[in-house]
């Protein structure tokens, strides 16, 4: 195995964990809301209070990757939030200390995706990101299909607070297989040092020497070091930033919104009980996951054959959120279970396609000293998604005349989301077009990175 794809895998359980601990909150919420005495409204402040933090913290260490190799701060950040979840194994731990872990929580995951992917683009050429970044992706939805059937067995034999110990040990865990096996790629660019770091330390760190490359690796490489930099302004306000940010805002508001309430909703108006929920919640991340890598095996395989594409990817992408909003609507509004179920399991798991078109699309526009900036911006925006969604639902079924009701508007308000930004991204997400409009070069065409192997 390349030392490319062992980083990619264990990139892909950081985000699983990473994706566990996001979830551990509404498959506890039930139990949680009964033993606090609290309504949906208030266990929605303490969803949304994990996203406190969330947003500024991934635009604030995502700054940081200019000056602190990604492999430093992933291990960081993997400590804080396995320290953070631990407190609520205290048994006098309150709603109040629920709320503090969560805001520490947040700060701590808000920059675990860009940075990860900022990290991960290291070791890939522009041509060959599209698997890898799938694969990071695909961690989110494996979190939630592995984290829903052993945290609710956890939850039903060990009480709600070990839920939250289980996925705090299993970070520190990925802590120290981090610390034995991380390293930067070598397409990663230098980080800035200040000039008596230059001259104190005259050669480069063994994973950065100098090894051989393929042609289309060291275009790459020179591109990382000698492109000049573009006004941010002009990244962050271009058509294919802004709809790519959109449409992720309402992919993530999607996704959190079934991770906060599909426990909820599915044992409340559904009438299933906790581990027919948990069981559905999971097979609906693993729908996320297939689409993903499905999208991303494409996407590669595309790439290698030099194929023209039919749609430009922004467009591709945005028809497919409009098919997902449309299965949302649907979702929300049948009583049917042989019709509801599909949805959930099939076209609504397409909306997690733009995480992935954005992430690559707003990476391609970004020279790559700046990548890990505009990739915090990006998880800034769709970020707001999951501080909004458990407030904006939750008050929706608090303030219904029944909770069925008022879950069939919070659904019929997400497809509606879902519908607006892919109608957006199919016409203004156009990553090669604005590159060339901002001057960056043409990726080189080329396959998997030659990476050193030993040292």
């Amino acid at each position: 195995m390349s030392r490319a794809w062992r980083t990619t895998w264990l990139l892909l359980a950081f985000m699983l964990v990473n994706f566990a601990d996001k979830a551990v909150l509404g498959l506890a919420g039930p139990e949680i809301r009964a033993d606090f005495g609290i309504t949906r409204q208030e266990f929605g402040t303490a969803q949304s209070a994990f996203f406190a933090l969330f947003s500024l913290a991934a635009l604030g260490v995502s700054a940081l990757t200019r000056r602190v190799r990604t492999t430093t701060l992933l291990l960081v950040l993997a400590l804080l939030w396995s320290v953070a979840q631990l407190p609520m194994l205290w048994g006098a731990a309150g709603f109040g200390t629920l709320l503090a872990t969560r805001v520490l929580l947040g700060a701590a995951e808000g920059p675990a995706a860009p940075v990860a992917m900022h990290h991960v683009h290291g070791w890939f050429p522009q041509r060959e990101r599209a698997l890898p970044t799938a694969v990071l992706l695909v961690g989110a939805a494996a979190g939630v299909a592995v984290a829903a059937p052993v945290l609710t067995w956890v939850i039903t034999h060990w009480g709600w607070r070990w839920s939250f110990g289980a996925v705090g040990l299993a970070g520190l865990l990925w802590a120290v297989c981090w610390r034995l096996w991380g390293a930067d790629g070598p397409l990663a660019p230098a980080v800035a040092r200040k000039p008596y770091e230059d001259a104190a330390k005259p050669y480069e760190d063994a994973e950065r020497a100098p090894v051989a490359r393929k042609p289309s690796e060291a275009a790459e490489q020179t591109s990382t070091t000698t492109t000049s930099t573009v006004p941010l302004r002009a990244v962050l306000l271009s058509g294919t930033f802004l709809t790519a940010a959109f449409g992720s805002f309402a992919a993530y508001w999607s996704m959190s919104t079934m991770l906060t309430w599909a426990p909820d909703y599915l044992e409340s108006v559904v009438g299933w009980d906790l581990h027919q929920a948990g069981t559905m919640v999971g097979l609906g991340a693993l729908a996320n996951g297939a689409v993903l890598l499905g999208h991303g095996l494409i996407a590669q395989r595309s790439a290698r054959k030099d194929t023209p594409r039919r749609l430009p990817p922004g467009a591709g992408a945005g028809l497919l959120v409009i098919v997902a909003g449309c299965a949302t609507a649907v979702y929300g509004t049948t009583g049917t279970l042989a019709v509801k179920v599909p949805m959930m399991l099939g076209p609504m798991a397409l909306a997690m396609v733009m995480l992935t078109v954005a992430s690559t699309a707003c990476a391609r526009i970004a020279p790559p000293p700046q990548r890990g900036v505009v990739l915090g911006a990006l998880t800034f925006v769709y970020a707001l998604g999951g501080i909004l969604s458990p407030l904006v639902l939750g008050g929706m079924v608090d303030r219904a005349r029944t909770v069925s009701a008022g879950y069939e508007e919070g659904w019929l308000l997400t497809a509606g989301l879902l519908v607006t930004a892919g109608v957006l991204a199919a016409l203004f997400c156009r990553p090669e077009t604005t590159a060339r409009r901002l001057g960056l070069p043409e990726p080189a065409a080329g396959s998997t990175p030659q990476v050193p192997v030993a040292h």
